[in-house]
């Protein structure tokens, strides 16, 4: 699939609870998920090129929907709640895990997963926990360490073999981003293409 790095059509398909409120036109699905706060939407906007698509809150676990954005009319960006946030009730906490788990269990058109981790911390155990969850169903994933323009480029690579060392994650490749300088964009562009490929090519 080819798609240019200017991204001329990107708008909000869908805003889903409930798997009927899921887009029904079968494009590929790439999905982002991560801990809340963890720059999710500041990732969707700075790979389509624009400031306000997705909702960038202050309060975090504020997103609890899944919101799918159509990109030139070709594929769909998912934008997953963001999980672990403290203040979250156990019942909101629940939901999340009930209509997170029936997505990624059931949608034909999941593509692959881009994690987000923040690149200063390490992996927590939601972290953790949901990386083996995707490998358990068998998804294509990529991480993406976020806010890579907070940290010296010497620190870059060292906090990358941390997350790598903490996840056990093996082959999965770990693209360092930033929203601000938009570092890394194309290689997750790339890896995003490529995942897409192999999805239609099945």
């Amino acid at each position: 699939m080819e798609i240019g790095r200017q991204i001329v059509y990107a708008a909000l398909a869908a805003t889903a609870v409930n798997k009927w409120q899921y887009p029904a036109d079968g494009k590929p699905e790439i999905v982002f998920a991560g801990k809340s706060n963890v720059g999710k939407s500041s990732l969707i906007n700075a790979m389509l090129g624009r400031k306000k698509l997705a909702r960038c809150s202050q309060t975090p676990g504020k997103t609890r929907t899944i919101n799918f954005y159509d990109v030139e009319h070709e594929i769909i960006f998912v934008d997953l709640p963001g999980y672990g946030y403290a203040k979250v009730s156990k019942t909101e906490s629940a939901k999340w895990g009930k209509m997170v788990e029936s997505y990624i269990k059931d949608r034909r058109e999941l593509a692959a997963v881009i994690m987000l981790l923040d690149i200063r911390h390490v992996p927590g155990a939601n972290d953790i926990q949901l990386f083996e969850w995707f490998a358990h169903f068998e998804i294509p994933v990529i991480l993406a360490a976020t806010k890579s323009d907070k940290i010296s480029r010497g620190q870059i690579q060292k906090n990358v073999a941390v997350i790598k060392k903490t996840l056990q994650s093996g082959e999965t490749p770990v693209i360092p981003f930033s929203s601000e300088n938009k570092s890394g964009r194309d290689e997750l562009w790339d890896l995003i293409l490529n995942a897409i490929d192999k999805k239609i090519s099945k």
